[in-house]
């Protein structure tokens, strides 16, 4: 690694109420709120309202997980003709956030189709128009606060697929990360959350792409998760827990902001897409797995990778898979319906992806990992 770059142009607002800023990051400008249906029965969208006052256009509150092709079909171009010379405020998960980065940009023909298009062809929208983004995460894991990067899913076609979004607009403006958001968030969803920031950290170390800044927020992303989980799955309401899991997420987004991620999410959209698993499981069950195909490929991977559990985890794999059990998560694909023959084809397929080529094993030896299942 004799040279590397790292650049993240998002400000980033954090701690406990950090969310009475909003007004401040919008510096006198209109707000547009992209919330979850959730966030009135939680007092969050009457909070949000008593904040920004005249200056809040909307709130667009139906926003679904994993969006998808046709809610935005049915929305974009009105919402366009609604608004302009705003600032979009994202406030909710990954699903919000990456809502409000689609709804985000338009091309100079203006339409969600030709958005679509671009994507469906492998390319990026030339974008011609664009609010401002103000993204605010209630729930610690997705980093997509820091991030330029939106999920779209098409489940619908004959073929389901997930494109991404990442052009240099949907670069957030300000992150506001105020850990007392996450406060009304089920275990399920902490726990899926922080487990997506674990498999953050960890694939931003095992890439191609990793340069000394993202390996040092990426280690201390995933000791922090390791670390706290457990305690905070048992005291949900433990203020001192809830701020290191949403600074480990901020930590792992910034590392992966740089670096993007690698196998284990390229093997968890084909797990969304043919078997519903939760993006957080999803990406997080072949942790232990891909960490055994990233053993031995790189010297240098490995010493920072052995930084998480410690230079005497001689396995660190198997200290992964432990601690997932300890919160609840199967590492084995056949738990998920998945058989051998189908979880080989789909890391086989995984690997040629584009978070698949960045990981730092092109060759790994499949059989002999998955034989080691179990």
């Amino acid at each position: 690694m004799s040279g590397w770059a790292f650049h993240n142009p998002v400000s980033v607002r954090f701690g406990w109420g950090a969310l009475e800023s909003l007004p401040q990051a919008l510096a006198g400008r209109d707000a547009v709120v992209v919330t979850y249906p959730e966030a009135a029965a939680t007092g969050l969208e009457a909070r949000l309202r008593a904040l920004l006052g005249p200056r809040l256009r909307e709130v667009v509150a139906d926003v679904e997980p994993n969006p998808e092709v046709s809610w935005f079909r049915a929305r974009y171009g009105a919402f366009w003709q609604r608004h302009g010379g705003c600032v979009l405020v994202a406030v909710g998960g990954g699903s919000a956030i990456d809502t409000a980065k689609l709804l985000q940009i338009a091309t100079s023909e203006g339409s969600f189709e030709d958005v679509f298009a671009a994507l469906a062809a492998g390319r990026q929208p030339a974008v011609a128009r664009a609010f401002a983004l103000v993204a605010v995460p209630t729930t610690a894991g997705t980093g997509s606060e820091v991030t330029p990067w939106a999920t779209l899913w098409d489940r619908s076609s004959a073929a389901p697929k997930k494109f991404s979004l990442h052009v240099r607009e949907t670069w957030p403006e300000a992150a506001i990360v105020d850990p007392s958001l996450a406060l009304s968030a089920p275990a399920a969803v902490t726990r899926n959350s922080a487990l997506d920031a674990l498999s953050h950290a960890l694939e931003s170390v095992w890439n191609v792409n990793a340069n000394p800044v993202s390996d040092t927020l990426a280690v201390e992303a995933a000791r922090t998760v390791v670390a706290c989980l457990p305690g905070l799955l048992a005291a949900p309401a433990d203020r001192a827990l809830r701020t290191e899991m949403s600074r480990a997420s901020l930590l792992a987004g910034l590392a992966f902001s740089n670096t993007r991620t690698a196998l284990a999410h390229s093997i968890s959209y084909e797990m969304t897409l043919r078997h519903g698993l939760p993006h957080g499981l999803a990406c997080s069950f072949p942790l232990p797995l891909v960490w055994r195909l990233a053993h031995g490929a790189d010297t240098a991977r490995d010493e920072v990778l052995g930084r998480v559990f410690g230079p005497e985890a001689a396995r660190p794999w198997e200290r992964l898979a432990a601690f997932l059990a300890e919160v609840g998560v199967s590492t084995a694909f056949a738990d998920y319906g998945v058989g051998p023959d189908e979880a080989r084809g789909m890391i086989v397929h995984a690997l040629d992806g584009a978070r698949g080529r960045n990981f730092v094993n092109p060759a790994p030896a499949l059989d002999e990992a998955l034989a080691g299942q179990g």
